[in-house]
């Protein structure tokens, strides 16, 4: 594994800040270690599903596609912590799975873990927790990536 210092949490949120999707997402880094990295996204009402008519009062919730870019990502960016030019090698998502489990009302915070980080592929367990309608934070996704790693 590559070795992390104050740095490379800055470099890793300045290639989000750099991606224009994600950065109008407004993903944020929150730790990172190798083969661990937490990241949020602020809720944001243009992230959200309309209400569904007649539960108004149980209000807007999360699109599904944001917890799963935001899980795909922080289980790419896992993986490239692993390696030893986490920025320099390239990381495609060759599978991508996501179970939701219920519907997400606040910010979303993804954690990610790597599984296995080889030569050409890497593995990692993703969980996505938010504020669901009348729940205090709970696991609102869980999933699994593999992510091709491009390497010299």
């Amino acid at each position: 594994m590559t070795e992390f210092g104050p740095e490379s949490h800055a470099l890793m949120q300045s290639h989000i800040d750099e991606h224009g999707f994600l950065a109008w997402l407004g993903v944020q880094v929150e730790s990172l270690d190798p083969g661990h990295l937490v990241m949020r996204v602020p809720y944001d009402d243009k992230l959200t599903n309309p209400a569904i008519p007649g539960r108004e009062d149980e209000g807007r919730t999360v699109h599904g596609g944001v917890a799963a870019a935001l899980m795909d990502t922080a289980g790419g960016l896992a993986v490239r912590s692993t390696l030893s030019g986490p920025l320099s090698t390239g990381v495609a998502t060759i599978d991508l799975n996501v179970s939701y489990l219920r519907p997400a009302t606040g910010d979303l915070v993804a954690t990610a873990d790597v599984v296995r980080s080889g030569r050409t592929i890497g593995v990692a367990e993703m969980t996505v927790e938010s504020q669901a309608h009348g729940h205090e934070q709970a696991e609102v996704a869980v999933g699994r990536g593999s992510y091709r790693i491009f390497q010299d």
